[in-house]
């Protein structure tokens, strides 16, 4: 995969590969406001990973059109979404259950990767990719600590993800998914956390 990281990046035993961050009230400006963010990579070299939830005034159609490749349906529906402040300008596409082979991929889980080669576009331009995936431009990136700080901060709850809730779930719909995992609605949690 093309970027800081790896699938050979060290894995801690803490690792938050394959959680869901969910932003605290505290974080209210900004693109991690109120954002669902999906852990792709997590070590001791700092963390990657894909918000899930904020649509950009953009869609696949568009983004087709832009690379001019050639659809077999309408992809003027599909949101594209502002997956992170880092690389805006290079898309990400998250998948489940795909067995093709991409240039440039990172098996998450063995349900999930994320591709970063235009190959997979062309493909599901054609209705020749996975059927379940959600395009991003940019990624949300974390340097050696940062996540492990923001978390000790009180900025993120963390939940082990659910393929569902990326993939079955409509975009807006997501956060309120995901809380509702851990017994919670996101909107009765105080910006004021404190250590118990």
């Amino acid at each position: 995969m093309q970027g800081p990281f790896s699938a050979s990046t060290a894995i801690s035993s803490d690792c938050l590969r394959n959680h869901f961050l969910l932003a605290m009230p505290s974080l209210s400006e900004g693109i991690f406001s109120q954002s669902l963010t999906y852990i792709c990579e997590h070590g001791e070299s700092g963390a990657m990973g894909i918000i899930i939830n904020q649509a950009l005034d953009l869609t696949v159609g568009e983004i087709f059109e832009h690379l001019q490749i050639d659809a077999n349906r309408d992809f003027s529906k599909e949101p594209v979404l502002a997956g992170g402040p880092v690389h805006i300008d290079h898309g990400f596409v998250l998948h489940r259950n795909c067995t093709k082979k991409w240039e440039a991929s990172l098996k998450v889980t063995p349900e999930i990767t994320l591709t970063t080669s235009r190959d997979i576009l062309r493909a599901i331009a054609e209705d020749e990719g996975p059927s379940e995936h959600l395009i991003a431009l940019g990624y949300a990136g974390w340097a050696a600590g940062q996540l492990e700080q923001e978390l000790a901060e009180n900025s993120w709850l963390t939940i082990p993800s659910n393929s569902d809730v990326i993939f079955s779930t409509a975009a807006h719909q997501r956060l309120g998914a995901a809380a509702a995992l851990l017994g919670i609605n996101m909107n009765q949690i105080s910006a004021q956390a404190g250590h118990a």
